[in-house]
């Protein structure tokens, strides 16, 4: 039973496996370069999860849950690790919300590589589900989301939607209107997918400026 005032923060990610993360990075990094990159990406997200003081942190995780890295993560930051279901982006995030709403009354859903999304950002999440709220989201500047918060798991905000596109957020925002839902949503935020937004990251002060040429 899901303790009356209690909120879960789920991260998802991946394992840092060289060759299968952030690829589109991989012809300025490495394969390497980009690996380390997106665990960089996923420590700060534990980071400032923790730092929010909203509640417990999950480590949700994919392929598998058995992986050195979220190991090191679940030592480190002393989170619970899961595994994401099997299925496309909506089916994972659902499974992953009617899991962890059995424990936690509210739930906030993010991923491992917007580093600008802040602890307050998280804590003002949080507080719109607690006092308002149906659901929060912070849009993405590709169109997107990077950030969903529920206190209930509810299919009709994931199933066949079209993940990946332009249209996300703005087929969401159809789609709560007719639940007749109310909802927040945070400032907008960008992943870290592209050379530019890698570029981005650099000159917005996330990470210092490394060589950028390759496999060492």
């Amino acid at each position: 039973m899901a303790a009356a005032n209690s909120t879960g923060i789920l991260i998802f990610a991946r394992a840092p496996v060289a060759g299968s993360v952030k690829t589109r990075l991989i012809p300025l990094l490495g394969e390497h370069g980009a690996a380390a990159l997106y665990r960089s990406l996923v420590e700060r997200a534990l980071t400032v999860a923790h730092e929010s003081g909203v509640g417990p942190v999950e480590l949700w995780c994919t392929p598998a849950t058995d992986d050195d890295f979220f190991a090191a993560c679940r030592e480190r930051f002393q989170v619970t690790l899961h595994l994401q279901h099997e299925g496309d982006l909506g089916a994972r995030m659902l499974n992953a919300f009617e899991d962890a709403l059995t424990r936690w009354r509210r739930v906030l859903l993010t991923g491992s590589d917007c580093p600008s999304l802040t602890a307050a950002e998280l804590r003002a999440a949080a507080g719109a589900l607690r006092e308002k709220c149906d659901a929060v989201f912070s849009p993405a500047e590709d169109g997107g989301y990077v950030l969903v918060g529920l206190s209930q798991a509810m299919p009709a905000l994931f199933d066949a939607m079209t993940w990946g596109t332009a249209t996300v957020m703005e087929e969401t925002r159809l789609r709560l209107r007719r639940l007749g839902w109310r909802w927040h949503e945070l400032p907008v935020h960008w992943d870290v997918d592209r050379p530019e937004d890698y570029q981005r990251l650099v000159r917005e002060g996330f990470l210092p400026a490394t060589d950028s040429g390759g496999e060492p």
